[in-house]
């Protein structure tokens, strides 16, 4: 297998992302994407359908690639406001598998004080690799 996750012993298993993975093959980076749709427009100012819509995105770009959710080794989010990611894990956990399933990378989850689109709640890059 060309994806392996790193878990080191006695350490608690982490929930909804990797601390960490190792894999070769060809890297794909895919930039930032927020919650708007294929034509940069914001369909929905709610921060759960944002997410599903960036998320999305994420995977179409992965699918030009030749890549899919199984593919991500690393992950960062940007969110604009904690509380709301933080009170709403339940609905992101069902956003997050409906569109990524059980694939679950390396992942960095940070506050900002704002996203380069006003409207825009939240912002995901994503680092894949294909196996060789």
């Amino acid at each position: 297998m060309s994806i392996r996750h790193l878990q080191p012993p006695g350490w608690a298993p982490a929930k909804g992302y990797a601390n960490g993975i190792a894999a070769r093959g060809t890297q794909v980076y895919v930039g930032g994407q927020i919650g708007w749709n294929a034509q940069q427009q914001f369909d929905t100012d709610d921060f759960i359908e944002q997410v599903h819509q960036a998320l999305r995105n994420v995977a179409a770009v992965l699918k030009e690639a030749g890549a899919g959710p199984e593919h991500m080794v690393r992950m960062t989010w940007y969110v604009i406001d904690r509380v709301e990611y933080n009170s709403r894990l339940k609905e992101l956990g069902g956003v997050y598998r409906d569109v990524m399933g059980k694939n679950f990378p390396a992942m960095t989850c940070v506050q900002v004080a704002a996203l380069m689109e006003a409207r825009a709640k939240v912002e995901i890059e994503v680092t894949a690799v294909i196996p060789d």
